[in-house]
């Protein structure tokens, strides 16, 4: 028999939405970063205190985790969803500060792509992430997952081009160099909301 959600537990839902809400908020700053490339340094600062707020929130489930008796769902998967979450921010800084750090020039078409594609990854996992908190429909959120998949080949593809494509339109090893971490970094992103939808997929099964 499933035991009912108990108030105190409320705060893991709060917490993993809060996450989620983050993250959005840093990936559509890269985004608006890379398509007007302007105060770039001051929009590199936002999203370095996006992925430090994100910090804050994965250290606040670890140690709530640790004060619970009775979890809303299984301690590996708040452990392994907690983590996943902030690892998407943590790669969209990553990638924002490679652009900082390397001083690149204006971004092309593909760093775009990669942007736009990694907003929308985020945002799907930002709307499946409710349904924890309720009676979990299995449906919904494996609809859900399969267009956070869909998504991330989707990144896959376009970073496969933007390496192919450095290495065909530049002999400058150092702006291939550059660039091959940046595209990496925003790929890892929507890799890791992949991992989200796994986690979430599994969690689902157990409970709907």
């Amino acid at each position: 028999m499933k035991l009912p959600f108990i108030p105190r537990e409320e705060k893991f839902f709060d917490l993993f939405e809060g996450s989620a809400e983050n993250m959005v908020k840093a990936a559509q700053s890269l985004k608006e970063m890379i398509n007007d490339w302007e105060h770039v340094e001051g929009k590199v600062a936002e999203i370095t205190e996006l992925e430090h707020k994100g910090d804050t929130i994965t250290h606040e489930i670890m140690s709530r985790l640790n004060r619970t008796f009775v979890t809303p769902f299984d301690r590996e998967d708040i452990v392994q969803l907690a983590h996943v979450l902030d690892d998407v921010t943590d790669f969209i800084h990553a990638a924002a500060d490679a652009m900082l750090l390397y001083k690149v020039e204006r971004p092309g078409e593909r760093a775009k792509e990669l942007a736009d594609v990694l907003v929308q990854a985020t945002e799907e996992v930002e709307k499946v992430l409710p349904q924890l908190r309720k009676r979990i429909i299995l449906s919904s959120v494996l609809k859900r997952c399969v267009e956070i998949n869909r998504l991330e080949n989707l990144a896959d593809r376009v970073y496969r081009s933007a390496i192919a494509e450095l290495f065909d339109n530049s002999t400058d090893m150092a702006h291939i160099i550059k660039w091959r971490e940046i595209y990496a970094h925003m790929e890892s992103a929507t890799d890791r909301c992949e991992d989200v939808a796994d986690v979430l997929e599994g969690v689902a099964i157990k409970h709907a």
